[in-house]
Formats: structure tokens, sequence, C-alpha cells
């Protein structure tokens, strides 16, 4: 086994005992924060960010994320998205940035009359400054990243190795789950998402990131496994990953690493040459048929309620109401302050202000479109027509970033389901934009257009 091959299982088996350690000792969350948010500074300026430093930094925060909220060590809510805004930007200051990279500066404008908007407009009752973080954190997080991402060469080496940053804090968090529930059959007694599956944390959460789990080893075991014992490495980790996503009966974060998993397969396809199309679609059948075995073990340790919670079921067997868990109140609510408010909106943060006026429900937004909508008005359309057609254009024009379309698609199905609450999808997205290239001069790899 080669040495970079010995160096990538020692690092998961530290986080294996990473993740043990702060099941044990939880407090230890709390300084690892501290020093992971220290380390990242001082190896990007250390750098020079001559290899992609912040990419892989911003990579590993966004991963951790959830372990470090779960466990209380996150100092403040919004530590990731901030973290991965500072990394971003000392990346940008070291390797420049793209001159067509305006488009993102121009996003980040956008956002700012809804800002005065509520200002001048939430209740006195309301923490303004912590409104209006907890909602435009993540586009200003998703901004930056996209700026510093935008059209930025980079070898497809460098890029397996931010998948590799993605991978490492991902070990620990499973382990940490089986750890606070090693018997699945014993916790799960409805068809509701289940918190003591999830690390006692927010299961829609948990299972955002347990979905990117599925996918970033997918692309390991794919794309990134030289020798037999990797592969086996890998492929164990899509099957745990898949079993303890599914497991938390939050749907959006699955849906979306299959979604992803079906794209990239999809695009090899396309991209191969006739020799290597029948291997592509072996592995999708093996794929497939692996998927039922860790759809049908999770069924048996769930009594069968996992097949009900699919099936939009209650324990009983009778079909929900709501297919979308009573989200599309929340929705139906946003889309009507767009229409009420169509220029400026109602400013950010207000929308869960006014929700709980006029209709009693104390929530905050699961979707970043309509809320977005609801706050931006029509700048939030612009903004999002930007989001959406970029990375499409970019991929159009040149395809050489086989991920990119499968980046782009988490980042939309995450909103969809669970805004932009965690630094995931902002950060994914900004991947998308990132030109990579087989082989390209030593100089010009850290640097835009």
């Amino acid at each position: 086994m080669k040495k970079e091959d010995l160096s990538y299982v020692y690092l998961l088996l530290i986080h294996v005992f990473i993740g043990a350690l702060i099941y044990v000792l939880p407090i230890i969350s709390t300084g690892y924060t501290l020093i992971l948010f220290v380390f990242g500074f001082y190896y990007i300026f250390k750098n020079k960010n001559k290899n992609h430093e912040a990419l892989i930094m911003s990579a590993y925060v966004v991963s951790v994320e959830v372990l470090l909220r779960m466990t209380g060590g996150g100092i403040f809510n919004e530590f990731g998205k901030y973290s991965v805004i500072v990394y971003m930007f000392l990346g940008m200051i070291y390797s420049g940035i793209s001159r067509f990279s305006i488009i993102y500066w121009f996003f980040l404008i956008l956002l700012i009359p809804a800002i005065v908007v509520s200002s001048f407009s939430l209740s006195f009752d309301t923490d303004i400054r912590k409104a209006i973080a907890f909602n435009i954190s993540g586009p200003v997080c998703l901004g930056f990243s996209a700026i510093y991402c935008y059209k930025r060469k980079i070898t497809f080496d460098r890029l397996k190795g931010v998948i590799t940053a993605f991978c490492l804090p991902l070990t620990s968090i499973v382990v940490y789950l089986f750890l606070y529930t090693p018997s699945v059959r014993d916790v799960v007694t409805g068809t509701q998402s289940n918190f003591e599956t999830s690390g006692g944390f927010g299961p829609n959460q948990v299972s955002t990131i347990l979905g990117l789990g599925i996918f970033v080893f997918f692309v390991q075991l794919l794309l990134n496994s030289k020798s037999k014992l990797l592969q086996m490495i890998n492929a164990g980790f899509v099957l745990v990953f898949a079993f303890r996503g599914i497991v938390t009966f939050s749907r959006g974060g699955i849906f979306t690493a299959i979604v992803m998993i079906f794209i990239l397969m999809i695009v090899l396809y396309f991209m191969a040459n006739f020799n290597a199309k029948p291997k592509i679609g072996l592995i999708i059948i093996f794929s497939f048929l692996a998927g039922l075995g860790v759809w049908g073990y999770s069924s048996l340790q769930t009594k069968g309620l996992i097949n009900k919670r699919y099936a939009n079921q209650d324990a009983a067997g009778r079909e929900k109401k709501s297919k979308l868990t009573g989200r599309e109140t929340l929705m139906e609510s946003e889309l009507k302050m767009f229409f009420d408010n169509p220029v400026l909106g109602v400013g950010v943060g207000r929308n869960k202000e006014i929700r709980a006026q006029e209709t009693g429900i104390v929530a905050a937004s699961h979707n970043e479109i309509t809320r977005m909508l609801a706050e931006h008005g029509s700048l939030g359309v612009i903004g999002l027509l930007i989001l959406f057609f970029t990375p499409l254009i970019l991929f159009l024009n040149d395809r050489q970033n086989i991920l990119a379309l499968s980046f782009w698609v988490f980042w939309l199905l995450t909103i969809n389901h669970a805004a932009m609450r965690l630094a995931a999808p902002a950060f994914v997205y900004a991947l998308s934009l990132l030109a990579v290239q087989i082989k390209i001069p030593e100089k010009a790899e850290n640097s835009g257009d």
C-alpha cells in the first residue's frame, strides 16, 4: 500500500478515536472547536494558500459542524458558516479571485436592502442581530465561497483531497451516533423523525450531513481507492452512512444522496469511452443491490416502521395528511409574504415574526427558496436565478468538473428541506464553480481567471 493510502487509513482511525473520545468526554468538543479554527487560520496563513488550504479547511469544518453542534461545542450557532467565510476571505487575500466572480459580488449586494428593511421593521422584542445573522449567514457564506471558487483552476487530484477532507470528520460523527444509539431497534417506536438515532440533535440536519457522507465516500470508492483495502473501507463507510442516514427517519438527506450519485453516474457514463461504459453499468447494478441490502437491514432494525415512513404513513399504517411534515404551511405563508411585498420583501428574519402573528406558528423556514422570496422580494428572485443558472452554464462550457452537477444538486435539494442552517449547502454549491483540470501548470493552479 502506498504512503498516501496509509495516511488516509491512519487519519480515518484518528477520527474514529475522536468520535469516541467526544462521546465519553463531551467537554472536549469545545476545545476541539477552538483548536480547529486557530489551526485552520494558521494552516492557510503558513502555506499562503498555495495548495488550496482554504478549500481543505472549509471542507473539514463543513463536515464537523453537526458533531460540534450536537455535542454543544460550537461556541455559537453559526460557527461553521463564519469559519468558512474567514477561510475563504483569507484564501482570496493570498490567491486572488476571478474577475468574472463579480456576479457573486452582485448577489451579495442584492442581500443588503432586505437587511436594511428588517433593521427598521423587526419588533423591539426580537434580538435583531441574531434574527438577521441566523437568516443571512447562509447566503453570505455561499457568496464568499462562490467568489473564491468561481472558475478557480484546480487539479482533479486536489479536488479529491477536498473530498477526503469531507470524509474525515464524518467518520467521527458516525462513530458518535453508534455509541449514542447502539441499538436502533430499542428507540424506534413511530414514523416521525427520530432524535435518538440522530445523536439527540435535529434529524433533518443529521440526515443532511449523513447524505453528504454517503456521496463523498462513494466518490472515494469510485475514484480514489487504488487498493483492495481502500475499496473495502470506503464501500463499508458508504453502507454505514446509508444505514445511519435512513434510521434518522428524515428523508431529505437520503433522497439527496441518491440523486447525487445517480447524476454522477450519468455524467461518468456519457464521458466514458466505449470500453468503460459496461463497467459503469455494473457499478450501477451493484450500487442498487447494495442499496436494497441496506434498506432491508434498516427495515429489520426498525421493525418495518421505516417502510411506513417512506410511504408517508404513521405507525398504524394510516396515510398522513401532510406529505411534507407540515412544511407546506410554512412555504404557503412565505409565498403570501412575497406576493404582499414583491419589491423588497418583508426583511431578513421577519418572516418568522409575521408568521407567528398571523398563524400562531412559531417556526423557522425549512425552505431557502421561499424564504428568499419572502424576505428579499424581487431581489431574491434575481439572486436565486444567479445561483440556479451559473453552475449549469459553467458546466456546459467546461465539463471537466465531473462532480459539479452533483454538488449543485446537493445545494438545490438541501435548501428545499433544510434551508441553509448548515454551512454545507453554501460551500458544496461553490465547489460546482471550480475549473477542474486533469493537469495544469503549477503556477496557474491556484489562481482564478
